[in-house]
């Protein structure tokens, strides 16, 4: 258990992580495609490296899984990425990551739609929780004159994020989804070193080759792989509690690392969006406790 919680912390951090490098990125006159072609690349390699060290099971993957993963990887995820990329290079980090976090309720007002899922009360506290803390985290942002082309694409991946979710649900049927992240991954490599070329590694200072390393390692491969671990420790209601310290780590590194300014509307919103996230997944830990005393 005490595992399980502590790969999921470590885990939230690490994803939290991305949006800072991203700003050290730029800082260090790296692209948007540049270092997202690091990111999934040296990812895809060094994941590849080690189930084939370790557990070859993980690399087995079906034809048809394949495919899917191949449409994951080379067209939803890279434009997600992009588009993410693209608002924290204009707008500061703790507001893009705030503004990312529409997700959730995006996707749960989809899927109710679209595969005519009920939505329960506390859901529906939830979502109005985090819709509040959205409005309050954009009223934030516009108040400070964020950069409006910023919050679009902010928008965007936070759009083409939710949309990547739901057909995931639908696509990773049969599949192991550990496995299936690892060819997503790869998949958005390649698209992304087909688009560039082969990396010139040799005219990396040693900044940016730390920073194109901690990409790979810090919101990817450490992310993915403990956030796996953790679900099969404490499942997967335990590690979306734990998910919420994210954007809480953005904020809170992106305050000390990079000198962004925290403002009350802002930590009231991202307050309430975290109490949003979380209070769907306590009502799922309430019911799944009841069936194990039963």
């Amino acid at each position: 258990m005490i595992k399980g919680l502590i790969c999921s912390i470590i885990s939230a951090c690490c994803f939290g992580m991305l949006p800072i490098l991203a700003k050290l990125g730029y800082m260090h006159g790296m692209s948007t495609t540049e270092m997202l072609q690091y990111r999934f690349l040296i990812a895809s390699l060094l994941m590849g490296l080690w189930y084939l060290a370790t557990d070859r099971d993980v690399l087995r993957i079906s034809l048809a899984g394949l495919g899917k993963t191949a449409i994951l990887g080379c067209i939803i995820y890279p434009l997600q990425s992009t588009c993410f990329l693209r608002s924290v290079e204009t707008l500061p980090a703790s507001t893009a990551t705030l503004i990312f976090y529409i997700y959730p309720a995006l996707v749960t007002v989809l899927g109710a739609y679209i595969y005519r899922q009920r939505i329960e009360r506390r859901v529906t506290l939830a979502l109005f929780l985090v819709t509040g803390g959205c409005a309050l985290v954009f009223l934030d942002a516009f108040m400070r004159d964020a950069d409006v082309l910023g919050v679009a694409w902010a928008c965007g991946a936070t759009a083409l994020f939710s949309g990547y979710l739901l057909l995931v649900q639908s696509m990773m049927r049969g599949q192991r989804p550990l496995t299936f992240s690892v060819y997503v991954i790869f998949f958005a490599g390649l698209t992304f070193t087909l688009l560039r070329g082969v990396p010139d590694v040799g005219n990396l200072d040693a900044t940016q080759a730390g920073l194109a390393l901690a990409f790979a390692l810090v919101p990817t491969v450490l992310a993915i792989t403990l956030l796996y671990v953790a679900i099969e420790a404490v499942g997967s209601a335990y590690a979306s509690i734990f998910s919420t310290l994210e954007p809480v780590t953005t904020v809170a590194v992106a305050f000390v690392a990079l000198g962004e300014p925290i403002y009350s509307r802002q930590l009231f919103g991202a307050a309430l969006i975290v109490v949003g996230i979380i209070v769907p997944n306590l009502a799922l830990l309430r019911r799944k406790a009841r069936v194990d005393v039963n």
